[in-house]
Protein backbone atom coordinates (compact mmCIF):
# COMPACT_ATOMS: atom_id res chain seq x y z
CA UNK A 1 0.00 0.00 0.00
CA UNK A 2 1.79 3.58 -0.97
CA UNK A 3 1.50 6.27 0.64
CA UNK A 4 -0.19 8.62 -1.53
CA UNK A 5 -4.25 10.06 -0.55
CA UNK A 6 -5.63 7.29 -2.07
CA UNK A 7 -8.38 5.49 0.34
CA UNK A 8 -7.36 3.29 3.27
CA UNK A 9 -8.66 0.04 4.52
CA UNK A 10 -8.23 0.86 8.10
CA UNK A 11 -9.22 -1.79 11.42
CA UNK A 12 -9.76 0.04 14.48
CA UNK A 13 -10.14 -2.02 17.24
CA UNK A 14 -12.14 -0.09 19.86
CA UNK A 15 -12.42 -1.57 23.48
CA UNK A 16 -16.16 -1.24 24.93
CA UNK A 17 -16.36 -0.89 28.79
CA UNK A 18 -18.82 -3.24 30.18
CA UNK A 19 -22.03 -0.99 28.61
CA UNK A 20 -20.41 2.07 30.32
CA UNK A 21 -20.94 5.25 28.37
CA UNK A 22 -17.29 6.25 28.26
CA UNK A 23 -15.33 9.27 26.67
CA UNK A 24 -12.97 6.59 24.90
CA UNK A 25 -15.89 4.86 22.72
CA UNK A 26 -16.84 8.03 21.92
CA UNK A 27 -13.68 9.35 20.86
CA UNK A 28 -13.37 6.33 18.87
CA UNK A 29 -16.94 6.61 17.43
CA UNK A 30 -16.24 9.87 16.39
CA UNK A 31 -13.14 9.38 14.65
CA UNK A 32 -13.89 6.23 12.97
CA UNK A 33 -17.29 8.16 11.85
CA UNK A 34 -15.22 10.96 10.22
CA UNK A 35 -12.69 9.06 8.26
CA UNK A 36 -15.85 7.15 6.85
CA UNK A 37 -17.03 11.03 6.05
CA UNK A 38 -13.68 10.87 4.10
CA UNK A 39 -14.02 7.75 1.66
CA UNK A 40 -11.58 5.55 3.60
CA UNK A 41 -12.54 2.35 4.11
CA UNK A 42 -12.75 2.02 7.69
CA UNK A 43 -14.11 -0.43 10.48
CA UNK A 44 -14.93 -0.02 14.01
CA UNK A 45 -14.24 -3.55 15.50
CA UNK A 46 -15.61 -3.84 18.94
CA UNK A 47 -13.35 -5.85 21.98
CA UNK A 48 -14.64 -7.38 24.73
CA UNK A 49 -18.24 -5.87 24.78
CA UNK A 50 -20.65 -3.65 22.25
CA UNK A 51 -19.51 0.09 21.75
CA UNK A 52 -22.01 2.81 23.84
CA UNK A 53 -21.88 5.95 22.41
CA UNK A 54 -24.23 9.15 22.10
CA UNK A 55 -23.73 10.11 18.53
CA UNK A 56 -24.66 8.04 15.27
CA UNK A 57 -23.00 4.37 16.35
CA UNK A 58 -20.81 3.54 13.52
CA UNK A 59 -19.28 0.31 14.77
CA UNK A 60 -18.91 -2.89 13.34
CA UNK A 61 -22.14 -5.69 14.83
CA UNK A 62 -19.89 -8.22 16.12
CA UNK A 63 -17.14 -8.43 19.27
CA UNK A 64 -13.99 -9.74 19.12
CA UNK A 65 -12.43 -10.63 22.53
CA UNK A 66 -15.69 -11.18 23.81
CA UNK A 67 -15.38 -10.77 27.51
CA UNK A 68 -17.56 -13.76 28.56
CA UNK A 69 -15.11 -16.11 26.83
CA UNK A 70 -11.71 -14.30 27.63
CA UNK A 71 -13.18 -14.39 31.41
CA UNK A 72 -14.34 -18.47 30.60
CA UNK A 73 -10.53 -18.80 29.33
CA UNK A 74 -8.48 -17.55 32.06
CA UNK A 75 -10.48 -19.33 34.93
CA UNK A 76 -10.68 -22.54 32.54
CA UNK A 77 -8.33 -23.38 30.61
CA UNK A 78 -9.63 -25.90 28.03
CA UNK A 79 -12.36 -23.37 27.41
CA UNK A 80 -10.89 -22.82 23.94
CA UNK A 81 -11.19 -25.91 23.30
CA UNK A 82 -15.53 -25.41 23.46
CA UNK A 83 -17.43 -26.34 20.19
CA UNK A 84 -17.32 -22.61 18.06
CA UNK A 85 -21.18 -22.38 17.98
CA UNK A 86 -21.10 -22.04 21.98
CA UNK A 87 -18.31 -19.24 22.09
CA UNK A 88 -20.06 -17.09 19.18
CA UNK A 89 -23.18 -17.82 21.00
CA UNK A 90 -21.45 -15.87 24.37
CA UNK A 91 -19.88 -13.09 21.80
CA UNK A 92 -23.64 -12.49 21.47
CA UNK A 93 -23.73 -8.22 21.64
CA UNK A 94 -26.89 -8.04 23.56
CA UNK A 95 -25.79 -10.90 26.03
CA UNK A 96 -22.38 -9.10 26.50
CA UNK A 97 -23.87 -5.24 27.02
CA UNK A 98 -26.21 -7.46 29.88
CA UNK A 99 -23.94 -9.36 31.43
CA UNK A 100 -20.48 -7.21 31.66
CA UNK A 101 -22.85 -4.16 33.36
CA UNK A 102 -21.66 -5.79 37.09
CA UNK A 103 -19.21 -3.77 39.39
CA UNK A 104 -16.15 -5.43 38.42
CA UNK A 105 -16.33 -5.62 34.89
CA UNK A 106 -13.74 -2.99 34.53
CA UNK A 107 -12.73 -2.92 37.98
CA UNK A 108 -9.08 -2.96 37.56
CA UNK A 109 -8.14 -4.34 41.54
CA UNK A 110 -9.93 -7.94 40.35
CA UNK A 111 -8.67 -7.98 36.92
CA UNK A 112 -4.59 -8.19 37.36
CA UNK A 113 -4.37 -12.26 36.03
CA UNK A 114 -6.83 -10.95 33.05
CA UNK A 115 -4.70 -7.73 31.88
CA UNK A 116 -1.65 -9.96 32.56
CA UNK A 117 -2.54 -12.89 30.54
CA UNK A 118 -3.87 -10.50 27.85
CA UNK A 119 -0.60 -8.26 27.26
CA UNK A 120 1.49 -11.48 27.01
CA UNK A 121 -0.76 -11.94 23.50
CA UNK A 122 0.15 -15.59 22.04
CA UNK A 123 1.80 -16.53 25.65
CA UNK A 124 -1.67 -15.79 26.94
CA UNK A 125 -4.72 -18.04 28.10
CA UNK A 126 -6.76 -16.01 24.63
CA UNK A 127 -4.77 -17.44 22.27
CA UNK A 128 -7.79 -18.58 20.87
CA UNK A 129 -9.38 -15.32 20.66
CA UNK A 130 -6.24 -13.98 18.45
CA UNK A 131 -6.29 -16.18 16.21
CA UNK A 132 -9.56 -15.70 15.30
CA UNK A 133 -9.40 -12.04 14.83
CA UNK A 134 -6.29 -12.34 13.14
CA UNK A 135 -7.48 -14.96 10.54
CA UNK A 136 -10.76 -12.48 10.23
CA UNK A 137 -8.85 -9.37 9.52
CA UNK A 138 -6.52 -11.37 7.15
CA UNK A 139 -9.09 -13.30 5.42
CA UNK A 140 -12.03 -10.91 5.48
CA UNK A 141 -10.58 -7.07 5.53
CA UNK A 142 -6.86 -7.27 4.50
CA UNK A 143 -6.30 -3.67 6.30
CA UNK A 144 -4.10 -0.98 5.40
CA UNK A 145 -4.11 0.50 8.80
CA UNK A 146 -4.73 -1.62 12.24
CA UNK A 147 -5.54 0.67 14.83
CA UNK A 148 -5.52 -0.22 18.51
CA UNK A 149 -7.42 1.87 20.42
CA UNK A 150 -4.97 1.81 23.50
CA UNK A 151 -1.57 0.20 25.25
CA UNK A 152 -3.47 -2.50 27.10
CA UNK A 153 -3.95 -3.92 23.36
CA UNK A 154 0.01 -4.45 22.62
CA UNK A 155 -0.39 -8.15 23.21
CA UNK A 156 -2.09 -8.65 19.87
CA UNK A 157 0.48 -7.14 17.98
CA UNK A 158 2.84 -10.00 16.94
CA UNK A 159 0.59 -12.40 15.79
CA UNK A 160 -1.28 -9.19 13.95
CA UNK A 161 2.23 -8.20 12.55
CA UNK A 162 2.71 -12.06 11.45
CA UNK A 163 -0.86 -12.44 9.57
CA UNK A 164 -0.69 -9.04 8.22
CA UNK A 165 3.17 -8.59 7.36
CA UNK A 166 1.89 -5.09 4.79
CA UNK A 167 -0.12 -3.32 7.66
CA UNK A 168 0.74 -0.20 9.61
CA UNK A 169 0.05 -0.99 13.08
CA UNK A 170 -0.63 1.69 14.88
CA UNK A 171 -1.59 2.16 18.55
CA UNK A 172 -3.83 5.05 20.76
CA UNK A 173 -2.84 6.11 24.10
CA UNK A 174 -5.96 7.65 26.27
CA UNK A 175 -6.18 7.11 29.95
CA UNK A 176 -4.67 3.55 29.80
CA UNK A 177 -2.36 4.53 32.74
CA UNK A 178 -5.27 5.06 35.33
CA UNK A 179 -6.46 1.36 34.44
CA UNK A 180 -2.74 0.19 35.65
CA UNK A 181 -2.77 2.37 38.42
CA UNK A 182 -5.64 1.05 40.22
CA UNK A 183 -4.00 -2.80 39.26
CA UNK A 184 -2.58 -4.70 42.17
CA UNK A 185 0.93 -5.47 42.69
CA UNK A 186 2.33 -8.28 41.39
CA UNK A 187 0.29 -7.66 38.10
CA UNK A 188 0.82 -3.95 38.10
CA UNK A 189 4.64 -4.56 37.72
CA UNK A 190 4.27 -7.62 35.80
CA UNK A 191 2.04 -5.82 32.99
CA UNK A 192 4.21 -2.84 32.72
CA UNK A 193 7.23 -4.58 32.01
CA UNK A 194 5.25 -6.80 29.23
CA UNK A 195 3.89 -3.71 28.09
CA UNK A 196 7.15 -1.88 27.57
CA UNK A 197 8.46 -4.96 25.70
CA UNK A 198 5.65 -5.52 23.32
CA UNK A 199 4.83 -1.79 22.73
CA UNK A 200 8.52 -2.10 20.34
CA UNK A 201 6.63 -3.97 18.24
CA UNK A 202 4.27 -0.87 17.24
CA UNK A 203 5.01 0.90 13.94
CA UNK A 204 3.22 4.45 15.27
CA UNK A 205 1.77 5.66 18.17
CA UNK A 206 -0.32 8.44 18.98
CA UNK A 207 -1.99 10.59 21.89
CA UNK A 208 -4.59 12.76 21.91
CA UNK A 209 -2.38 15.87 23.67
CA UNK A 210 1.35 16.57 24.70
CA UNK A 211 0.61 15.94 28.41
CA UNK A 212 -0.37 12.37 27.45
CA UNK A 213 2.17 11.92 24.95
CA UNK A 214 4.56 12.95 27.52
CA UNK A 215 3.07 10.70 30.73
CA UNK A 216 3.11 7.45 28.15
CA UNK A 217 6.49 7.95 26.93
CA UNK A 218 7.95 7.81 30.61
CA UNK A 219 5.24 4.95 31.89
CA UNK A 220 6.63 2.75 28.42
CA UNK A 221 10.45 4.00 28.32
CA UNK A 222 9.93 5.98 25.14
CA UNK A 223 11.90 9.04 23.68
CA UNK A 224 8.16 11.54 23.93
CA UNK A 225 9.08 12.64 20.71
CA UNK A 226 8.71 9.60 19.23
CA UNK A 227 4.68 9.46 19.90
CA UNK A 228 2.83 11.79 17.48
CA UNK A 229 -0.12 13.70 18.72
CA UNK A 230 -3.94 13.71 17.04
CA UNK A 231 -5.51 16.26 19.37
CA UNK A 232 -8.99 15.18 20.88
CA UNK A 233 -11.87 15.72 18.65
CA UNK A 234 -15.87 16.41 19.10
CA UNK A 235 -18.42 16.34 16.79
CA UNK A 236 -19.65 20.06 16.53
CA UNK A 237 -22.92 19.60 14.69
CA UNK A 238 -25.63 21.08 17.21
CA UNK A 239 -23.09 22.83 20.25
CA UNK A 240 -22.42 26.18 20.41
CA UNK A 241 -26.59 26.64 19.84
CA UNK A 242 -27.79 28.65 22.65
CA UNK A 243 -28.42 32.40 22.03
CA UNK A 244 -28.16 33.80 25.96
CA UNK A 245 -26.90 32.98 29.15
CA UNK A 246 -29.64 31.94 31.60
CA UNK A 247 -30.84 34.15 34.12
CA UNK A 248 -27.82 35.64 36.68
CA UNK A 249 -29.77 34.07 39.43
CA UNK A 250 -30.11 31.44 40.93
CA UNK A 251 -26.41 30.66 39.93
CA UNK A 252 -26.21 27.55 37.64
CA UNK A 253 -23.30 25.35 38.16
CA UNK A 254 -23.16 22.04 36.30
CA UNK A 255 -21.05 18.49 36.57
CA UNK A 256 -20.86 15.75 33.42
CA UNK A 257 -19.16 12.99 33.75
CA UNK A 258 -18.92 9.60 34.99
CA UNK A 259 -20.83 9.69 38.87
CA UNK A 260 -17.73 7.97 40.71
CA UNK A 261 -14.90 9.12 43.11
CA UNK A 262 -11.81 9.59 40.67
CA UNK A 263 -14.23 12.48 38.79
CA UNK A 264 -14.16 14.09 41.79
CA UNK A 265 -18.39 14.25 41.57
CA UNK A 266 -18.07 14.79 46.11
CA UNK A 267 -15.68 17.93 45.42
CA UNK A 268 -18.65 19.12 43.01
CA UNK A 269 -20.59 18.65 45.82
CA UNK A 270 -18.85 20.27 48.72
CA UNK A 271 -18.43 23.52 46.24
CA UNK A 272 -22.22 23.64 45.56
CA UNK A 273 -22.40 23.59 49.68
CA UNK A 274 -19.79 26.21 50.24
CA UNK A 275 -21.37 28.70 47.29
CA UNK A 276 -24.89 28.22 49.08
CA UNK A 277 -23.38 29.10 52.39
CA UNK A 278 -21.99 32.18 50.61
CA UNK A 279 -24.98 33.11 48.63
CA UNK A 280 -27.97 31.61 50.47
CA UNK A 281 -29.70 28.67 49.95
CA UNK A 282 -31.77 28.56 47.08
CA UNK A 283 -29.38 31.34 45.40
CA UNK A 284 -27.26 28.52 43.76
CA UNK A 285 -28.37 25.30 41.64
CA UNK A 286 -26.23 22.11 40.95
CA UNK A 287 -27.37 19.69 38.19
CA UNK A 288 -25.26 16.94 37.30
CA UNK A 289 -25.00 13.70 34.87
CA UNK A 290 -23.48 11.05 33.67
CA UNK A 291 -23.21 7.32 33.81
CA UNK A 292 -23.82 5.21 37.29
CA UNK A 293 -22.64 1.86 37.38
CA UNK A 294 -22.89 -0.51 39.90
CA UNK A 295 -19.84 0.05 41.48
CA UNK A 296 -20.77 3.34 42.08
CA UNK A 297 -24.05 3.73 43.77
CA UNK A 298 -22.89 3.50 47.46
CA UNK A 299 -20.71 6.44 46.39
CA UNK A 300 -23.39 8.34 44.82
CA UNK A 301 -26.03 7.81 47.37
CA UNK A 302 -23.68 8.93 50.07
CA UNK A 303 -23.47 12.07 48.28
CA UNK A 304 -26.93 12.97 47.94
CA UNK A 305 -27.21 11.93 51.35
CA UNK A 306 -25.05 14.53 52.04
CA UNK A 307 -26.59 17.40 50.10
CA UNK A 308 -30.16 16.54 51.56
CA UNK A 309 -28.11 16.58 54.83
CA UNK A 310 -27.18 20.26 54.17
CA UNK A 311 -30.79 21.05 53.50
CA UNK A 312 -29.59 21.33 49.83
CA UNK A 313 -31.46 18.35 48.16
CA UNK A 314 -34.63 20.85 46.19
CA UNK A 315 -31.61 22.72 44.80
CA UNK A 316 -29.97 19.55 42.91
CA UNK A 317 -31.15 17.91 40.12
CA UNK A 318 -29.85 14.67 38.84
CA UNK A 319 -30.41 13.99 35.32
CA UNK A 320 -28.67 10.38 35.31
CA UNK A 321 -28.12 8.98 31.76
CA UNK A 322 -28.63 11.64 29.16
CA UNK A 323 -28.46 11.72 25.62
CA UNK A 324 -26.96 13.84 23.35
CA UNK A 325 -29.19 16.08 22.81
CA UNK A 326 -30.31 16.31 26.57
CA UNK A 327 -26.76 17.08 27.79
CA UNK A 328 -26.57 19.76 25.10
CA UNK A 329 -29.89 21.17 27.07
CA UNK A 330 -27.88 20.61 30.27
CA UNK A 331 -24.77 22.70 29.06
CA UNK A 332 -26.65 25.47 28.13
CA UNK A 333 -28.58 26.33 31.05
CA UNK A 334 -25.36 26.45 32.96
CA UNK A 335 -23.50 29.61 34.17
CA UNK A 336 -19.95 26.94 34.61
CA UNK A 337 -19.41 23.71 34.31
CA UNK A 338 -17.11 22.11 37.57
CA UNK A 339 -15.08 19.01 36.28
CA UNK A 340 -12.68 18.57 39.42
CA UNK A 341 -11.36 14.93 38.59
CA UNK A 342 -9.16 13.48 41.36
CA UNK A 343 -7.08 11.83 38.95
CA UNK A 344 -5.01 13.33 35.97
CA UNK A 345 -7.56 13.77 33.48
CA UNK A 346 -5.93 12.26 29.87
CA UNK A 347 -9.04 13.91 27.64
CA UNK A 348 -11.79 15.68 28.80
CA UNK A 349 -14.60 15.38 26.66
CA UNK A 350 -17.20 17.64 29.04
CA UNK A 351 -14.79 19.99 29.42
CA UNK A 352 -14.58 20.39 25.35
CA UNK A 353 -18.22 20.23 25.32
CA UNK A 354 -19.07 22.55 27.75
CA UNK A 355 -17.17 25.57 26.13
CA UNK A 356 -18.20 24.38 22.39
CA UNK A 357 -21.55 25.97 24.00
CA UNK A 358 -20.48 29.11 25.60
CA UNK A 359 -20.08 27.85 29.27
CA UNK A 360 -16.88 28.54 31.36
CA UNK A 361 -14.89 25.22 32.64
CA UNK A 362 -13.69 25.33 35.83
CA UNK A 363 -10.94 22.71 36.06
CA UNK A 364 -8.23 21.36 38.22
CA UNK A 365 -4.64 21.96 37.02
CA UNK A 366 -3.45 19.02 36.34
CA UNK A 367 -3.49 16.39 33.30
CA UNK A 368 -4.94 17.35 30.12
CA UNK A 369 -6.74 20.17 31.21
CA UNK A 370 -3.77 23.14 31.24
CA UNK A 371 -3.03 22.18 28.34
CA UNK A 372 -6.43 22.13 26.95
CA UNK A 373 -7.32 25.91 27.97
CA UNK A 374 -3.81 27.47 27.35
CA UNK A 375 -5.49 26.29 23.63
CA UNK A 376 -8.94 27.43 24.01
CA UNK A 377 -9.22 30.31 26.67
CA UNK A 378 -12.53 28.98 27.78
CA UNK A 379 -12.31 28.55 31.09
CA UNK A 380 -9.86 28.73 34.47
CA UNK A 381 -7.78 26.33 36.41
CA UNK A 382 -8.04 25.98 40.51
CA UNK A 383 -5.33 23.60 42.65
CA UNK A 384 -6.49 20.24 42.34
CA UNK A 385 -8.08 18.56 45.10
CA UNK A 386 -9.64 21.96 46.60
CA UNK A 387 -12.92 22.57 47.08
CA UNK A 388 -12.92 26.01 48.66
CA UNK A 389 -10.74 27.20 45.59
CA UNK A 390 -13.22 26.00 42.88
CA UNK A 391 -15.84 27.34 45.09
CA UNK A 392 -13.84 30.64 44.75
CA UNK A 393 -13.34 30.06 40.96
CA UNK A 394 -17.53 30.24 40.38
CA UNK A 395 -18.44 32.89 42.74
CA UNK A 396 -15.47 35.10 41.00
CA UNK A 397 -17.37 33.93 37.51
CA UNK A 398 -20.56 34.13 39.32
CA UNK A 399 -20.09 38.37 40.02
CA UNK A 400 -18.20 38.53 36.89
CA UNK A 401 -21.33 38.16 33.70
CA UNK A 402 -18.50 40.23 30.98
CA UNK A 403 -15.80 37.52 31.83
CA UNK A 404 -17.88 34.73 31.79
CA UNK A 405 -18.99 35.97 28.21
CA UNK A 406 -15.40 36.70 27.28
CA UNK A 407 -14.73 33.08 28.51
CA UNK A 408 -17.51 31.73 26.61
CA UNK A 409 -16.73 33.34 23.08
CA UNK A 410 -13.11 32.34 23.73
CA UNK A 411 -14.62 28.43 24.47
CA UNK A 412 -16.20 28.12 21.23
CA UNK A 413 -13.71 29.76 19.16
CA UNK A 414 -10.84 27.69 20.30
CA UNK A 415 -12.72 24.49 20.51
CA UNK A 416 -13.51 25.04 16.59
CA UNK A 417 -10.26 26.00 16.02
CA UNK A 418 -8.71 23.19 17.82
CA UNK A 419 -10.65 20.27 19.10
CA UNK A 420 -12.64 19.94 16.04
CA UNK A 421 -13.41 15.76 14.60
CA UNK A 422 -11.91 16.88 11.50
CA UNK A 423 -8.90 18.25 12.73
CA UNK A 424 -8.36 15.23 14.87
CA UNK A 425 -8.86 13.32 11.43
CA UNK A 426 -6.57 15.11 9.56
CA UNK A 427 -4.01 14.64 12.10
CA UNK A 428 -4.75 11.00 12.94
CA UNK A 429 -4.15 10.25 8.70
CA UNK A 430 -1.14 12.49 8.74
CA UNK A 431 -0.24 9.78 11.21
CA UNK A 432 -0.97 7.18 9.42
CA UNK A 433 1.00 8.75 5.54
CA UNK A 434 3.79 8.89 7.60
CA UNK A 435 4.07 5.80 8.83
CA UNK A 436 3.17 4.34 5.47
CA UNK A 437 5.81 6.16 3.93
CA UNK A 438 8.59 5.13 6.86
CA UNK A 439 7.25 1.57 5.89
CA UNK A 440 7.61 2.06 2.27
CA UNK A 441 11.37 3.34 2.93
CA UNK A 442 12.11 0.57 4.88
CA UNK A 443 12.45 2.38 7.77
CA UNK A 444 11.25 1.73 11.36
CA UNK A 445 8.87 3.58 13.12
CA UNK A 446 9.46 5.42 16.36
CA UNK A 447 8.73 2.59 18.75
CA UNK A 448 11.13 -0.15 17.01
CA UNK A 449 13.24 2.32 16.60
CA UNK A 450 13.21 3.15 20.63
CA UNK A 451 14.11 -0.52 21.08
CA UNK A 452 16.63 -0.50 24.00
CA UNK A 453 15.76 3.11 25.02
CA UNK A 454 15.62 3.25 28.88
Amino acid sequence: MNSTDQPLRIAYLAAGAGGMLCGSCIHDNTLVRELQHRGHNALLLPIYTPLRTDEENVSYGRVFYGAVNIYLEQKLPLWSRAPAAIRRLLDNPGLLSRVTRSASATDAHQLGELALSMVRGEEGRQLAELQSLTRWLAGEFRPDVVHLTNSMLVGMVHRLREALPEALIVCGLQGEDIFLQDLDEPHKSLVVEEMRKRVREVDVLVAPNDYYAATMAELLELPAAGIDVARLGIELEGHGGREMEPPESPLVIGYLARMCPEKGFHLAAEAFKTLSDRLGTGHVRFRAAGYLGGRDRKYFEEQRQRIADWGLEPHFDWLGEVTREEKIELLCSLHALVLPTVYREAKGLPALEAMANGVPAVLPDHGAFPEMLERTGGGTLVPAGDPAALADAVEQLAGDAERRRHLGRSGIAGVRRHYAAELMATETLASYRRGLARSESGGAGPALASAGHG
